[in-house]
């Protein structure tokens, strides 16, 4: 699959899940910016069945290469980032991967047995990507007990393989050319930031800052009835040169650290 069809089926997946997300964009758009995705993000299982190596396989086909590795302490996590060499327009790909084995052997099991109930098949497509949730009507009660441990579990039980977030480029806005400039916007008409450390993650010196949107609250059917959860949100990055003029590519792990919790529950 050609790179704009991979970001603009995960794009429709994505804004689906988070209509707010459209809104938002065409807020940009109105004030006449071209809107470019900086990255975008996927989460999974450290399970081999559906693993970040499964997961990039259509990035690597389509020409992406590994270029940075990432390690989450307090949310159990590891991850990779992926960009398409000399094509500085195209989103980096941002994968995570939950630690399943760091976790209590009731999360363990609730995971393992989840991915038991999927055909092993299906785990081999290369368009897992956009599969979402496979396996079926989540349960209410598992999604808060999973919550209990871990809010990246709980989201991924019931969303599945979804973009979990695209992000804005601030570097190829041309009227809000700040992070700040973009934080007003999003306020002044009406959106609701991840303030937890602080509405801008990372500082000049670090060579990126980042904010979020929280993610929206949608309603979603579980097996005990229809309940609101959070979904997806809304990323926006700006990066800086380094002491070489060269614009820092990669992440700041104690910045996308709180990032994750853009989609935590917040009722």
């Amino acid at each position: 699959m050609a790179n704009k069809d991979l970001f603009e089926k995960l794009w429709g997946y994505y804004t689906q899940l988070n209509p707010t997300v459209q809104k938002i964009h065409d807020t940009f758009t109105k004030l006449g910016e071209n809107v470019l995705n900086d990255h975008i993000a996927l989460r999974t299982f450290n399970d081999s069945r559906v693993n970040i190596k499964m997961l990039e396989k259509p990035f690597l086909e389509a020409g992406f290469k590994e270029v940075g590795t990432y390690s989450f302490e307090e949310k159990k996590l590891k991850a990779k980032h992926y960009e398409l060499p000399n094509n500085a327009e195209t989103p980096r790909v941002f994968i995570s991967e939950l630690l399943i084995e760091e976790f209590s052997s009731d999360l363990q099991n609730t995971i393992t047995n989840l991915l038991d109930s999927v055909k092993n098949e299906l785990y081999k497509a290369n368009d897992l990507i956009f599969r979402g949730n496979i396996w079926g009507t989540p349960s209410y009660e598992t999604y808060h007990k999973l919550r209990k441990e871990s809010e990246y579990a709980a989201w991924l039980y019931v969303y599945g393989f979804i973009a979990n977030h695209f992000t804005v480029s601030i570097n190829h806005l041309k009227k809000l050319q700040t992070i700040e400039e973009v934080n007003e916007h999003l306020k002044n008409n009406g959106f609701k930031l991840n303030t937890s450390g602080g509405e801008i993650k990372g500082t000049k010196q670090d060579l990126l800052q980042q904010s979020s949107t929280l993610a929206d609250n949608i309603t979603v059917s579980f097996i005990e009835g229809n309940y609101e959860i959070p979904s997806c949100y809304y990323e926006f990055a700006v990066r800086y040169p380094d002491k070489d003029g060269n614009i820092f590519s990669g992440f700041l792990a104690k910045s996308a650290d709180k990032i994750f919790e853009s989609t935590n529950y917040h009722n």
